[in-house]
């Protein structure tokens, strides 16, 4: 037998590493989560001065966070119905949608100076460990963990970027100073893009189905 390899990880498909329940309080967080998260963009698409949002495109927010948040249920509805729901990978690419909110609600990032790197950071993170457990791959060796976690990474973090900039930064004061923010945020989400890779084989995080083997009972591989 040979250790698990991406033709493996492959075979496992969307939510392929959720062949099992999800831990109760998953499936509460992820609900919770969204919910919250609803009930926000509903808040702030009525009163923008809400969420502290005045000049950060709070009408863009309202309207990609929830569709953020629906990826992974629309997912699931294309290609992966008959395998139980991927709670796990659902909560983590909410949070950084929801968690962004929180922030400004609370308007920690004129607050707290480390904030905004901090949030780029562990949000690259979650969508990166998102799409590992969407792939199958929470189980798979390091080295394939940190490729795809990077490049999953690496691939959203300019999205993210991008989104910014078009979305508010050329109209705000933020314009100066922009290009070297871009910079260090794009730096921090390879950081969280490799974070990914080594927190998710930690306990409690790789799925039953991987640790027990992705192959059938008897089949060899050659």
């Amino acid at each position: 037998m040979r250790p698990t390899t991406s033709a493996t990880v492959g075979r496992t498909g969307v939510a392929g590493s959720a062949a099992h329940s999800a831990p109760g309080w998953v499936v509460a967080a992820d609900v919770l989560a969204k919910t919250l998260l609803f009930l926000a963009v509903a808040r702030i698409a009525v009163d923008p001065g809400w969420g502290n949002l005045e000049g950060k495109a709070p009408g863009t927010r309202a309207l990609t966070y929830p569709l953020l948040a629906l990826v992974v249920p629309a997912l699931h509805l294309a290609v992966g119905r008959a395998r139980p729901y991927p709670w796990l990978a659902d909560l983590l690419v909410t949070v950084p949608a929801f968690s962004d909110l929180l922030g400004n609600r609370l308007d920690l990032y004129d607050r707290v100076v480390w904030f905004d790197d901090a949030m780029h950071l562990a949000s690259t993170a979650a969508l990166s460990a998102g799409v590992l457990v969407l792939a199958g791959a929470d189980a798979a060796p390091f080295r394939q963990r940190v490729q795809l976690s990077v490049a999953a990474g690496m691939t959203l973090s300019p999205v993210w970027e991008l989104w910014e900039f078009y979305a508010f930064v050329t109209r705000s004061g933020e314009a100066p100073t922009a290009y070297a923010d871009t910079l260090g945020d794009l730096a921090l989400g390879w950081v969280g893009a490799v974070l990914a890779a080594v927190l998710l084989r930690g306990p409690g995080w790789s799925s039953r189905a991987h640790q027990e083997g992705t192959r059938a009972p008897g089949r060899r591989d050659l």
